[in-house]
């Protein structure tokens, strides 16, 4: 069994926490953008007209498509 000094010692300790992060927060948020931004892709791809390419697909998603990119092809 615990005595009180034991059960004060316990109650100042810190629970298996880390004080920082390990990796670098601009890394982790350029990730998570880069993982967002292929999920994005994917989704539009998966949406796409026959007559659009992956390459229409990806001016789309970076927001650069002009209407012939979006438009069908005659």
């Amino acid at each position: 069994m615990a005595g009180p000094d034991q059960a004060a010692q316990h109650s100042t300790e810190v629970l298996h926490q880390r004080k920082s992060l390990g990796q670098c927060p601009l890394k982790m948020a350029l990730t998570g953008f880069a993982f967002a931004g292929i999920i994005g892709y994917f989704v539009l791809y998966s949406k796409k007209k026959p007559e659009a390419s992956a390459l229409d697909v990806a001016k789309v998603t970076a927001g650069v498509a002009r209407p012939e990119n979006t438009h069908p092809r005659n």
